[in-house]
């Protein structure tokens, strides 16, 4: 096993076992504003594995996002039972919506992918890749420059996340009705 494999490998135990450097690591990132620039990966093994390479217009992100269902206002007014509920999962995850809000927050960015590094009892945490778009170096790099291509990558679902949850990652038996979407198929009669 290589240097990397030893570091992924220590990061797993230290998810398992709650360690108090991870405990302590979220405490001081809750304390921190939700999009945060960060200036080398925490975890760097998963970086690397996900396209990060140490060089000017590589840029990351931790982002904190709120775990738990969308919970809708409460209805004032008469309504049926059915449409009474309140807690809605999305259909997006996490991660995806990570994603998003740092694209938002770097305009002049591109993401490349994210990777999870931490959650407590109110929010997950991921740190995002991204690429800025006019820079030199990443406009030199071939793979980084058909990524910076592709404009609106997170918002468009592009990324490994997106293609996640629209169902394009699965493929084969048992997976017919996650293209083009969730709810395909379900309004028509059954006979």
């Amino acid at each position: 096993m290589g240097g990397y494999g030893y570091i992924n490998k220590s990061f797993q135990h230290s998810y398992k076992t709650r360690s108090t450097q991870l405990k302590q690591r979220i405490a001081s990132w809750r304390a921190q504003s939700p999009v945060a620039r960060v200036d080398k990966p925490t975890n760097v093994a998963r970086a690397r594995a996900l396209g990060y390479k140490a060089k000017q217009g590589v840029i990351i992100a931790r982002v904190r996002v709120d775990r738990g269902l969308s919970k809708r206002r409460k209805i004032q007014a008469g309504r049926k039972p059915s449409k009474s509920g309140r807690f809605y999962a999305f259909r997006k995850s996490l991660q995806a919506r990570a994603e998003e809000r740092a694209s938002n927050r770097f305009a002049n960015c591109e993401v490349l992918n994210s990777y999870f590094v931490g959650e407590d009892g109110n929010y997950k945490f991921f740190e995002v890749i991204l690429l800025d778009r006019t820079h030199p170096s990443v406009l030199s790099d071939p793979g980084y420059a058909a990524v910076v291509a592709q404009r609106g990558r997170a918002v468009r679902g592009l990324t490994s996340a997106g293609k996640k949850f629209r169902g394009l990652i699965d493929k084969g038996f048992g997976t017919t009705r996650n293209r083009p979407s969730v709810t395909q198929g379900m309004s028509r009669r059954k006979d």
